[in-house]
C-alpha cells in the first residue's frame, strides 16, 4: 500500500505494470460528485485530497478485475466510469461516499463492469454444500414461515407445528442462491486484498488510509 510509482506526471498508478492514468481517477470523481462539502477552506482541501484517493482505489480495483476478466477468459466491459467510446458505464449510480465501510468496492461494482463479471464469476464458483444449505434452514426458522403463520403471527421457535414453515424443498434454491452469493461476496473481498500486492501508487493517489501521508484515515 506504501508502494510508489516514478512516473508522476499523468500516471495516478501501475497495476501489475500497466498504468492507470491520472484521467480516469478523473472521470469517476466527476461520475460520483462529492456528497457533502467541508465549509473550511482547510477541510475541503483535505476532503478533496482523500476523494481523489479514494476514487484511484475504485479504477485500481476496476483496473485489477479488467486483468483478472482477461486471465479468466471472461468478457468484462471497458474502464470504470466511462466506456471505450466514452459514454457512462452501464450498471446502477452511486451514492456511496468515500467514509462509507466498503465504499471503494461498493463504487466498484456499480462503474465497473469487469468488477460485475468478476464478481459473478466467483459467485458461480462457489460451493454450497447441502448440510450448509440444511443448516441454514434449520438455524433460521423464522426466515421460513408460511405466509398464513405470519398473519397469525405464529411464534417460530415455540408452539409452531411443520405446517407452518415452508418446505425445505421449496426452501432450498433461494437458500442455496443466497449463500453462493454471500460466498461469492467475500471471495472477491479476499481476491481484492491478494490482488493489491501488485499496486503501486503515484504520491497523492495512495490509499486513503495510508499512514504514509498526512490526510490518512483507516477506512475502506
Amino acid at each position: 500500500m506504501s508502494s510508489h510509482v516514478h512516473d508522476h506526471g499523468t500516471v495516478a498508478a501501475t497495476v501489475n505494470g500497466e498504468a492507470v492514468s491520472k484521467e480516469r481517477v478523473e472521470a469517476l470523481l466527476e461520475a460520483v460528485p462529492a456528497r457533502d462539502r467541508a465549509t473550511r477552506p482547510e477541510a475541503f482541501a483535505r476532503a478533496e485530497r482523500q476523494r481523489r484517493r479514494w476514487a484511484t482505489q475504485v479504477v485500481v480495483t476496476d483496473e485489477l478485475a479488467q486483468q483478472a476478466c482477461a486471465e479468466r477468459g471472461l468478457r468484462g466491459a471497458g474502464n470504470c466510469a466511462t466506456s471505450h467510446d466514452g459514454a457512462a458505464a452501464d450498471g446502477p449510480p452511486t451514492t456511496a461516499h468515500p467514509a462509507e465501510l466498503g465504499s471503494i468496492v461498493a463504487t466498484a461494482l456499480a462503474h465497473s463492469p469487469a468488477a460485475r463479471t468478476l464478481l459473478t464469476e466467483l459467485e458461480r464458483e462457489q460451493p454450497v454444500p447441502e448440510e450448509a444449505a440444511w443448516d441454514y434452514y434449520t438455524r433460521n426458522r423464522d426466515r421460513f414461515l408460511t405466509p398464513d403463520a405470519l398473519r397469525r403471527g405464529v411464534n417460530p421457535f415455540h408452539g409452531a407445528t411443520e405446517a407452518d414453515f415452508v418446505p425445505y424443498e421449496r426452501a432450498r434454491e433461494g437458500i442455496v442462491r443466497d449463500l453462493r452469493r454471500a460466498a461469492g461476496r467475500r471471495a472477491f473481498f479476499d481476491w481484492l486484498d491478494q490482488a493489491r500486492v501488485g499496486v503501486e501508487y503515484a504520491p497523492g493517489h495512495e490509499h486513503p488510509g495510508d499512514p504514509s501521508h498526512p490526510d490518512h484515515e483507516h477506512r475502506h
